[in-house]
């Protein structure tokens, strides 16, 4: 008798198990993301000139170190390329940048490298190395055509 009990339990386990998993709705399958040029790029530029600003503030301020500062920057200036031109430059190495055929994009980053990766922190380095990769960052924003 417990025998037949554990089994009519676990039909009705069973039951209730198909009935849960056969009526939720199906996940639909999310498109890969695409990354293409995008429609206005005077307001690309706009906004990405804006982050760069607020980045350079920010160090100004004292409230984000000169290494993390740089490493920002650098993150926004693979980020408008890809924004801007469908490139995938933010998984991008150097050597593949300057593969792409974006040598401004290429230089600007690699400007960057000495500060974002240097085997002691650059903490201590002036502020105005921050206010210069800005300006580099600022530059290739405004000259991309």
């Amino acid at each position: 008798m417990p025998w037949a009990g554990l089994g009519l339990l676990f039909l009705v386990a069973a039951w209730l198990a198909f009935v849960f998993l056969s009526t939720r709705q199906r996940q639909r399958a999310v498109p890969a993301a695409s990354f293409g040029p995008t429609s206005d790029p005077s307001i690309l530029k706009r906004d990405y000139l804006r982050r760069i600003d607020a980045v350079a503030g920010e160090a100004a301020a004292g409230r984000l170190s000169a290494r993390a500062s740089h490493q920002e920057l650098s993150l926004l200036i693979r980020s408008f390329v890809r924004d801007i031109a469908g490139i995938d430059a933010p998984r991008m190495t150097l050597a593949e940048l300057h593969r792409q055929g974006i040598p401004a994009a290429a230089l600007a980053v690699s400007s960057l490298y000495p500060a974002e990766f240097s085997p002691e922190p650059r903490d201590t380095e002036p502020r105005d190395s921050v206010a210069a990769a800005a300006e580099t960052a600022r530059e290739l924003v405004r000259t991309w055509n």
